[in-house]
């Protein structure tokens, strides 16, 4: 009898861990899956982008926009520009070597270097040192901080881009308008929904 009621114990707590952790086992999918997933299904990541080879298009125009899942920065060249590296880390001047993270809004740095002057040829400036008609508006962008031009030195030129935090980020070439070109970087809201 004694053995009967032992066994039949044994086989009720059998059960009971069986049943629970086929209950664990699919609660701890569903918790990964859903938390693993990516914001507005961005899969950039944060870590450094480059292409490109040096032109000599000069960089004419520089502007923001705000999108649902991630902010904007254009940066308009007149003529063919594919040329730029984009990675977290302190931006330096061009030619000076100042830092230029004393001069910049938020809690990440996005230093954009292009591989194209900001000057024409008769060597005048064509963007101003502070992208200054964006920057009152960016106080309502979401990621974006700040835009600071670190100068044009040997057909490189170079942007400090002020953001909220490390967070996602892609950079890539676009055609046009007309002979233009644009070399946009993206930053995400956020890394996870």
């Amino acid at each position: 009898m004694r053995i009967r009621s032992a066994l039949t114990a044994l086989a009720i707590v059998l059960a009971g861990l069986v049943a629970g952790a086929g209950s664990g086992a699919a609660a701890s999918t569903t918790a990964t899956t859903t938390s693993a997933s990516p914001y507005c299904g961005i899969t950039w990541g944060s870590a450094e982008k480059s292409a490109g080879t040096l032109s000599s298009a000069p960089l004419v125009d520089v502007r923001t926009g705000r999108h649902d899942c991630y902010d904007r920065v254009v940066f308009e060249f007149a003529g063919p520009v594919d040329g730029y590296s984009v990675g977290y880390g302190e931006t330096w001047t061009e030619g000076e070597g100042l830092a230029l993270s004393p001069y910049t809004a938020g809690g990440a740095l996005l230093r954009v270097s292009l591989r194209a002057p900001a000057y024409d040829d008769s060597h005048v400036g064509t963007v101003p040192y502070r992208v200054g008609e964006h920057a009152a508006n960016l106080l309502r962008y979401s990621t974006l901080r700040d835009v600071v031009f670190g100068g044009s030195f040997e057909g490189y030129s170079t942007f400090a881009v002020g953001v909220r935090a490390r967070l996602p980020f892609r950079a890539f070439v676009l055609a046009g308008p007309g002979g233009h070109s644009r070399i946009v970087v993206d930053v995400a809201h956020r890394w996870q929904e």
